[in-house]
């Protein structure tokens, strides 16, 4: 088995799906890239056993066959490589155990010890019963605006995904961690039919990665327990995660009379000021809103550290004294692109809604949840 391939596409592929793999495989064989190699096509598959993920290259071959290579020596040595052509080639161990990986350039040769190729799952069966499909930046603009949100806690998987709910005129994304919650809404994606799975984040992480900045349409076919991502020369599969995502449209007040609307950048490099001085535990910063005047508090009684700040803003509702994570906030008003927000209240002891008022396409919304944190 002999191909020769450009160094810089074959690392530009492996950086698409190494982010599946991990150093504590349960499965030494999965520590490794599967190459399949049909003439001037090679394909290169990763997996974690969760997840596979599979791209192709074009490569100058009249060959064919497949080969393990170890994934972090092989990565690590071609980084060493600017753009130039190199030659792979598969031969017998000298010891004639097994067999060796040398790889040529053009004035050295070097040898890498190969696993069984035979030993590598082979992909997961997959018959898909339903089929959904949309242009991957709209799908790299939805994971943007939700993963940060999901949550690490394994005792609730659910939470842990992303939902993906289609329905008749519209398509959400959801993640929530119990302490907030995120809603991207696309009134252009819809299907005749309603239906839904949750996806896991690390997944979604490295697909977000590969789709930015892309027109191309992704294919997502899926059953009850697996899900197929079809875009360019790049399929993923991966198993979804079993379980009802809970009703998160029961947390959203439906009354939220208290309406401050204020510029994000202002509100984000305030509340990063005053957290300086929070409790480490809470995170906690305070919202007093009277007048057109948000003033800020944030205060760690041990170390008596504390932050008492003005902001010009618009406000319109009753006076109201609410804490809220500045952890949280940082996090949700750094993905949003907006220039302007309005952040809607209810109650002390009642969740906060932070809304984008411009930066969004006709077709798209998105809703942000903080629950208050009560206390200091």
């Amino acid at each position: 088995m002999r191909f020769i391939v450009a160094s810089g596409e074959l690392q530009k592929a492996l950086q698409t799906v190494s982010g599946v793999i991990s150093g504590s495989q349960s499965r030494p064989i999965l520590e490794n890239y599967l190459f399949e190699l049909d003439q001037n096509n090679l394909r290169i598959t990763a997996s974690d056993g969760e997840t596979t993920l599979i791209t192709s290259i074009e490569v100058m071959s009249d060959d064919a066959g497949k080969m393990a290579v170890p994934a972090k020596i092989f990565q690590d040595f071609l980084k060493t490589y600017g753009e130039q052509p190199l030659t792979l080639v598969v031969k017998d161990a000298p010891e004639g155990n097994g067999s060796v990986l040398e790889i040529l350039d053009e004035k050295d040769n070097f040898s890498v010890a190969l696993d069984n190729a035979e030993d590598y799952p082979e992909l997961p069966e997959f018959d898909a019963s339903q089929k959904v499909v949309m242009p991957g930046g709209v799908l790299a603009d939805a994971l943007s605006n939700t993963l940060f949100a999901t949550s690490n806690d394994s005792l609730r998987p659910v939470m842990t995904g992303v939902l993906f709910q289609f329905a008749e005129n519209e398509t959400n994304f959801v993640s929530t961690d119990s302490h907030r919650l995120v809603v991207y809404k696309r009134t252009d994606l819809a299907n005749a039919e309603p239906m839904e799975f949750i996806m896991p984040k690390k997944p979604l992480a490295i697909f977000k990665n590969i789709l930015n900045n892309s027109v191309d349409e992704v294919v997502i076919e899926f059953n009850e327990n697996m899900a197929k991502f079809t875009f360019g020369n790049n399929i993923w599969i991966c198993r979804l995660i079993d379980g009802k995502y809970p009703n998160y449209n029961a947390v959203i007040p439906k009354e939220n009379p208290n309406v401050l609307t204020i510029n994000r950048n202002l509100l984000l490099s305030s509340i990063r000021r005053a957290s300086i001085m929070s409790n480490k535990s809470t995170n906690q910063v305070r919202f007093k809103l009277s007048g057109n005047v948000l003033h800020l508090h944030a205060e760690d009684t041990e170390f008596a550290n504390k932050a008492d700040m003005q902001i010009p803003c618009d406000y319109n509702g009753e006076d109201i004294n609410i804490g809220f994570s500045s952890k949280f906030l940082t996090e949700m008003l750094s993905v949003l692109g907006a220039d302007d927000i309005t952040f809607k209240m209810s109650q002390p002891n009642r969740p906060g809604i932070i809304e984008p008022i411009d930066g969004l396409e006709d077709n798209e919304n998105i809703l942000m949840l903080s629950m208050p944190v009560i206390g200091l």
